[in-house]
C-alpha cells in the first residue's frame, strides 16, 4: 500500500490551486506497481486510451493506439513515449497509487495517467486545465514548471493532436527520481523530458467548465423530456413595432429558461448523473450467467466480498444519503437502508461485515442487481 510522506490536509491548505511544488521522497522506497512492458501491453489492448508520441530530429508524430509488437520492433533509442490513459481501470496494481488521495472528492477525480521515456522522451511545453499528481517512478525526468497563464504563452503547432506552447520562464526546475511528487495546479505551463528510460505516473483531477455544465444540462432536459411546453399568452395585445420583443415577454421567457433551474431535486439529479459519469471506458463485464439473490447472500455470508469496478464513480449528495449516483443511473433506497449508500459510495468492496444483523432482502436485490449490471463483482 502506497503512503504519502505529507499530510494531504496539510498539502491542500497551503498549495491546492495555489502553486505547483515539489515533493521530495512524497513516496518512500518507491516501487513501480506495472513495469515498461506491461504497459506497452495495455497500448496493445483495443479498449485502453493510449499514444504514442515521438519528437526525434525536432519531427513531431502523434498516434493513437492500439499498437502491435511490430510498432516496437522498429522504435529508435530515444525521443519516444508511450502514454495511457485511466490505467487505473485497467490495472489493480497500478490503480493502488490513487489510495492516498481519496480523501478528495471522487467526482473531481479524472484518471490515472502512465507514461514510459526513454532518454529524451517527452510531449513538449504544454498548459492542462486539470491539477495533476505527477509521481516518478524509476528513472530520472527533468522537469520544468512556469508561472500560472496570464494569457502571455503563445500555442504552436508541431502536431495537430499536440497542443503546446512556445516557451515559458521557469520557476521549478528539478530532476525528480522515484516517489518524487510533482504538483501543478491548472494553467501552470510546465514541460518534462526523460534523462534515461523511465516511468511517470499522473493522477489528475478535473472540475466540469461552465460550458459542460450549460450542455450537459440541456442533454439531460432533452433526454428527460422535461419543459416540453411553448409559451402561452392569451392576453397578447398588438404592439407599434412589428421587430419589438416586449420587457413582458422577454420576462416569460426568460421565466421559462429558469424554471428548469429551480427544481432542487431536478439539479441534484442532474449533477449525480453528469458528474458519476467516467470520462474514460470501464472494464465493466456482466457476468454470464446471471447472479441470484441467493448466491450473492451466500457469498457474502460466506465470508466473500464485492469488489468495485476500478475507476466507477459511485456518488451520493451529502443531504441525501438515500440516493446514490452510480455510472450515471440512479439508484434510491428507503431511509432505514440508507447505511448501504455511504457504504457503496465510499469504499472499494462490499463484505458481510458492513452489515450488523442479516443482511435485509431489499439490500441484497440491489447489491445482486449491481453486480449483475457488471457495476461490482464477484471476489472468487
Amino acid at each position: 500500500m502506497y503512503q504519502l510522506s505529507v499530510s494531504l490536509e496539510q498539502f491542500l491548505s497551503q498549495y491546492w490551486q495555489k502553486q505547483p511544488t515539489v515533493i521530495k521522497g512524497g513516496f518512500a522506497h518507491f516501487q513501480d506497481p506495472i513495469s515498461p512492458e506491461e504497459l506497452a501491453g495495455l497500448t496493445m489492448e483495443e479498449e485502453v486510451d493510449s499514444r504514442y508520441v515521438s519528437n526525434l530530429d525536432g519531427q513531431w508524430i502523434a498516434e493513437h493506439g492500439p499498437f502491435n509488437e511490430q510498432k516496437y520492433a522498429s522504435l529508435t533509442q530515444t525521443n519516444w513515449s508511450i502514454i495511457v490513459q485511466a490505467a487505473n481501470h485497467w490495472h489493480p496494481q497500478a490503480a493502488q497509487l490513487v489510495e492516498p488521495f481519496k480523501k478528495m472528492p471522487q467526482w473531481l477525480f479524472d484518471d490515472l495517467m502512465i507514461s514510459y521515456s526513454v532518454k529524451d522522451g517527452g510531449v513538449g511545453p504544454h498548459i492542462d486545465q486539470y491539477d495533476v499528481f505527477i509521481i516518478q517512478g524509476s528513472g530520472q525526468r527533468h522537469w520544468r514548471v512556469g508561472d500560472l497563464d496570464k494569457g502571455q504563452y503563445v500555442e504552436t503547432c508541431r502536431h495537430s493532436a499536440l497542443r503546446q506552447i512556445e516557451s515559458f520562464d521557469a520557476i521549478i526546475d528539478e530532476v525528480l527520481e522515484a516517489g518524487d511528487i510533482l504538483y501543478i495546479p491548472a494553467g501552470f505551463p510546465h514541460d518534462g523530458y526523460a534523462i534515461e528510460p523511465s516511468m511517470s505516473y499522473s493522477i489528475g483531477f478535473r472540475s466540469p467548465k461552465e460550458q459542460e455544465l450549460i450542455s450537459n444540462f440541456a442533454d439531460y432536459v432533452l433526454a428527460n423530456d422535461i419543459g416540453d411546453t411553448h409559451m402561452l399568452k392569451p392576453e397578447l395585445t398588438t404592439q407599434p413595432n412589428f421587430g419589438q420583443i416586449s420587457s413582458s415577454d422577454l420576462h416569460s421567457l426568460t421565466t421559462m429558461l429558469k424554471n428548469s433551474l429551480n427544481d432542487p431535486q431536478r439539479i441534484n439529479d442532474f449533477m449525480g448523473c453528469m458528474l458519476s459519469q467516467s470520462r474514460h471506458q470501464l472494464n465493466i463485464i456482466t457476468p454470464d450467467p446471471l447472479w441470484s439473490n441467493e448466491e450473492v447472500a451466500h457469498h457474502l455470508n460466506g465470508g466473500g466480498t464485492l469488489e468495485k469496478v476500478s475507476g466507477l464513480r459511485a456518488l451520493y449528495h451529502q443531504q441525501d444519503p438515500t440516493m446514490a449516483y452510480i455510472n450515471g443511473e440512479v439508484i434510491k433506497v428507503s431511509a432505514e437502508h440508507a447505511f448501504v449508500i455511504e457504504r457503496l459510495c465510499g469504499q472499494e468492496h462490499i463484505s458481510g461485515d458492513d452489515f450488523l444483523d442479516d443482511t435485509p432482502i431489499a439490500v441484497i436485490s440491489l447489491l445482486c442487481e449491481l453486480v449483475n449490471k457488471g457495476y461490482w463483482f464477484i471476489d472468487a
